[in-house]
């Protein structure tokens, strides 16, 4: 995934404070390309870099456009955003499938374009039409709409996330170690546990069961192992220590 073949395009966005915060969604995921259909006049600069904050940049190198098709004739694929399903929306990928089907073709030099409808309206079908492809972004029946801001970060975060999962050595979520190696630490603990009394040999089992359960689904690391293991050896420690000095 090349985030630099990204374009994200706003089709006369109604609120230029959503302008500002867009931008700033779009840095937050390395994506540093706006495309602007409507007139820049139209909006407070004032308001755009206050919820910018440092994203302003984006805003200030952004370019005007009179249509989406204007905005995205140097792109390859055009994918238009919508909650909306119908016949002629095509299909809809989700944000993770986009991701996935665009990382090689902006790898090899191709621009693609994002594009986002008006706060109040959406895509239109016309505007759709325009568009090559369609995204679509889960939501609450109740409450379907999202901000603008907050669709772009959605769609720009999964196009960051997959640029991180190619890249070697790159971002990996933590490590939970294995259930051969729990059951290893629960052996730890439980021992501790019945150096100090807390339970007789007939109740071990079901601590042993507890104690797998509850770090199996904690998905505890390596490190969280070695911890809780030392936590409950010292414990069991200064119990004897206690236990010598009243003898």
């Amino acid at each position: 995934m090349n985030l630099k073949n990204i374009v994200i395009v706003l089709d006369h966005p109604d609120e230029s404070r959503n302008i500002g915060a867009a931008c700033r969604a779009m840095a937050n995921n390395d994506i540093k390309e706006l495309r602007i259909v409507g007139k820049k006049s139209d909006y407070d600069l004032e308001h755009i870099h206050v919820l910018a904050i440092h994203a302003g940049p984006i805003f200030d190198s952004a370019r005007f456009y009179n249509s989406i098709k204007e905005a995205t004739t140097d792109c390859t694929v055009c994918a238009g955003t919508t909650r909306r399903s119908g016949k002629k929306r095509g299909k809809l990928l989700l944000p993770e499938e986009f991701a996935d089907q665009m990382s090689s073709v902006t790898e090899e030099g191709a621009k693609i374009a994002v594009v986002f409808g008006n706060e109040r309206t959406g895509l239109t079908d016309e505007q759709l039409d325009q568009c090559t492809a369609g995204i679509t972004i889960p939501s609450s029946n109740d409450f379907g709409s999202l901000n603008l801001s907050h669709a772009v970060q959605i769609i720009c975060y999964h196009l960051f996330r997959k640029k991180l999962s190619e890249r070697q050595g790159g971002y990996k979520g933590v490590n939970p170690v294995t259930l051969e190696r729990i059951d290893q630490t629960v052996q730890n603990i439980t021992d501790d546990m019945q150096k100090i009394g807390f339970f007789k040999m007939p109740g071990r089992e079901d601590m042993e069961n507890f104690w797998r359960s509850v770090l199996s689904r904690a998905a505890i690391t390596e490190s969280e192992a070695k911890y809780l293991e030392k936590t409950f050896s010292k414990m069991a420690g200064l119990s004897q220590k206690k236990k010598n000095m009243i003898e």
